[in-house]
């Protein structure tokens, strides 16, 4: 663990994190604030203002554009999530809607613009302003349909998530029992569409099977989103180390999340342990719901809840840069995806900090600009470079079932 750097030594640190982020833009990999405009505003884009402190709302979200201002914001992805219980055509609109919610805030603002490719956020990030990308969290956002994947990358969306907490009828999910037993034949065919498109394949969600099965149908290399390393925290949704490797040999990104169960330990046991005395309560309160929830309150006064910090955040950069390599790395927050962050990464404005401590830990500033952006452009470069190398080669129309009219 680092030790605390006298005030004057942290001045030099930042300053040297101000001349990265001049020349590297920092991107994060996943940001929920288009379902807060569903949540919050009924998908009325102008009933919910960015341009204002969002951190005085009830509750209060992690984003504004003072706030990426100040927390050198050069790129985001916005996630346009759709909750797992919606299916087929329902999901479907959903996600467009949502994919329609990061148009309309580009139209907004004239602090984001929606880019697709690399060199639109080196381009925007050189204008001062905040290039807005899209990723789709959970394939079943698509219906099951490849073309209404090929609808959605029309429409800008630049990755996917294959599955979120639940799996789909074609990959299994890191929270979900294995039905699958990792991507099912369609699965595969959904990687291989996305990369003949030039979409980022991303494996967060999924489980450890499902990642070993994407990085070995796919062409491009893949990313994590918004994930940590299994070997600090042994939470399902974290990366093991074998497939860390595989990660290298693709020379994808991993994307560290800052969500506080996923980073430390502690928590995810804390949470683990709330879940069990909850379930135990609800067997010994059957038909007294208010005994039940004041016999939680109390458990939990007794045992108060631990709080994940920057610091945790940065061990897993430490672990996977040990493993396999400071150029594998980038960053992912979570913000608006959760109900709270680590401590010292409460929202946008506070990222620069944690470049501060990895500098502090002695990593170099190309290593630094690497996990920044840098490594995240080399990736999707690579993932447009496979496209181009596939262009005429025809769209699939491989389907999960067969539709009316198509032979058996």
């Amino acid at each position: 663990m680092a030790h605390a750097a006298p005030a004057a030594d942290d001045e030099a640190l930042r300053r040297r994190v101000d001349k990265i982020l001049a020349k590297t833009p920092l991107i994060d990999g996943h940001n929920d604030v288009p379902w807060q405009f569903r949540e919050r505003a009924g998908l009325q884009v102008d009933a919910l203002r960015l341009d204002a402190d969002t951190s005085q709302l009830d509750p209060p979200m992690m984003t504004d554009l003072p706030r990426l201002r100040e927390g050198r914001a050069g790129g985001v992805f916005w996630s346009v999530w759709v909750p797992t219980d919606l299916e087929g055509a329902e999901a479907v609109r959903t996600v467009l809607e949502q994919i329609d919610v990061v148009h309309q805030l580009c139209d907004t603002y004239d602090a984001l613009v929606c880019a697709t490719t690399a060199d639109d956020i080196v381009r925007i990030h050189k204008s001062g302003r905040v290039a807005s990308l899209i990723g789709m969290e959970g394939g079943h956002s698509i219906g099951d349909s490849l073309g209404a994947l090929r609808v959605a990358y029309g429409a800008g969306a630049r990755y996917m998530t294959l599955t979120h907490w639940q799996n789909t009828d074609w990959a299994d999910a890191a929270t979900d029992d294995p039905r699958h037993d990792g991507l099912a034949p369609f699965g595969e065919e959904v990687v291989r569409e996305m990369n003949r498109l030039g979409m980022l394949v991303d494996l967060s969600h999924v489980s450890a099977e499902t990642m070993r099965d994407a990085l070995a149908v796919t062409t491009a290399p893949v990313i994590f989103s918004h994930s940590g390393a299994f070997a600090v925290n042994p939470h399902p949704r974290n990366v093991p180390d074998d497939v860390l490797d595989l990660l290298a040999t693709n020379d994808g990104v991993l994307m560290v999340d800052y969500l506080p169960a996923y980073v430390s330990r502690e928590v995810w046991a804390w949470e683990a342990a709330r879940r069990g005395e909850r379930a135990r309560f609800e067997s010994l309160y059957i038909g007294d719901p208010k005994g039940r929830e004041a016999a939680l309150e109390a458990w939990e006064q007794a045992n108060p809840a631990p709080h994940a910090t920057l610091a945790q955040v940065a061990d897993h950069l430490d672990h996977v840069r040990q493993r396999i390599g400071a150029e594998h790395l980038g960053l992912g927050s979570d913000f608006d995806g959760m109900p709270s962050a680590p401590d010292g990464l409460s929202d946008v404005s506070d990222v620069p900090d944690l470049l501060v401590e990895l500098l502090r830990r002695g990593w170099t500033d190309q290593e630094v600009a690497g996990v920044a952006g840098g490594n995240v452009l080399r990736v999707m470069r690579a993932v447009e470079a496979e496209a181009a190398r596939q262009a005429g080669k025809p769209a699939s129309n491989v389907r999960i079932t067969p539709v009316q009219g198509e032979p058996h």
